[in-house]
């Protein structure tokens, strides 16, 4: 009699990674291997470690922000408002550091204009019913007018010098602040939604807001606080990005709403919500910051930049349309 309870393992072993190899978050780690390559080739000072560490604050902080973006775009809701909230919370901290105050209260109003504006945001669409994607870019207007009633043409600068440290400081060798609270971040929003109940919540108010609702789950309440911590990583990244320009203009983080949602899109988060990954969007995060990074070498104008990642959030949309028509 032949025993073939053996061959359950290695079947099962078999088809993970089987299925791993197929996976989205494969085929972008091959792209970003393929780009980081082609940069090396493209320019001799790609390679230099000091280049390489400046290349991560291309997508630090959007990565931020993006983490945040998953969690609510696979709930089905968008905030187009991030950049604008960087704005506002930048421009608070300026006019703070006009009053002199330290760096661990720059911090702190920086974190609280994020979660204000995140609040705000969450009570309109949750507690009115609004649609977020209306919301948003009415709040993306007004939270950047804001700072341009506030400066107008100016420009806040003279921030205390022990400010700079979250946006220019190492914490060892070549290796940035930024880029470690980048890494710890991408752990902790990783855990979450992956590994607890709350995460399996976000995804069944994705896939199915009714169903999760009669299930138990505080569908409002779970959209709220995902505003919260939206408008809390805008808040995170209006601190380091004010503390590495060491200055503040409303035009501050201009267009940055685009780069994070395609960002996150490009990770494999579904723009109609109920599927995504974090994995996925940190090595979107990796594949974007080499891109234009290695573009920036070759002096290639901004607005070509722009034009990719427009071409970028178009194609990665449309993809899986296109797939699905051919395989039908």
């Amino acid at each position: 009699m032949t025993d073939t309870s053996a061959r359950h393992i290695p079947d099962r072993l078999h088809s993970a990674a089987a299925r791993l190899l197929k996976s989205w978050e494969v085929l972008l780690l091959a792209v970003a291997v393929a780009i980081f390559v082609a940069n090396s080739f493209a320019s001799p000072y790609f390679l230099n470690a000091w280049n390489l560490s400046d290349a991560t604050f291309n997508f630090t902080e959007k990565a931020m922000i993006a983490f945040a973006m998953a969690l609510l775009i696979i709930s089905g809701e968008i905030d187009l408002s991030v950049a604008s909230i960087i704005a506002l919370a930048s421009t608070a901290m300026g006019a703070a550091a006009q009053l002199g105050l330290g760096a661990p209260a720059l911090v702190l109003i920086g974190l609280a204009t994020g979660l204000a504006c995140g609040a705000f945001n969450g009570a309109l669409v949750t507690g009115l019913g609004l649609p977020s994607i209306v919301v948003t870019i009415g709040t993306m207007s007004l939270f950047r007018g804001i700072s341009y009633i506030v400066l107008g043409d100016q420009a806040y600068r003279g921030y205390p010098p022990e400010f700079a440290f979250f946006g220019q400081g190492y914490v060892a060798w070549v290796i940035s602040f930024e880029f470690v609270l980048f890494a710890v971040l991408a752990l902790v929003y990783g855990v979450v939604l992956h590994r607890t109940n709350f995460g399996r919540a976000i995804f069944a108010i994705g896939n199915n807001p009714t169903g999760a609702l009669f299930s138990g789950i505080q569908v409002r309440r779970v959209k709220f606080i995902l505003f919260l911590l939206t408008g809390a990583m805008s808040g995170i990244a209006a601190i380091c990005l004010t503390s590495r320009l060491g200055s503040t203009r409303p035009s501050i983080a201009f267009g940055w709403e685009l780069e994070v949602v395609t960002m996150v899109v490009l990770g494999g988060v579904s723009i109609l919500g109920g599927s995504g990954s974090i994995p996925g969007v940190v090595i979107a995060a990796f594949v974007m910051g080499l891109v234009t990074f290695g573009l920036g070498l070759l002096n290639v104008p901004g607005i070509v930049m722009s034009i990719f990642i427009g071409l970028l959030l178009i194609g990665v949309i449309a993809l899986p349309r296109l797939w699905a028509m051919r395989t039908r």
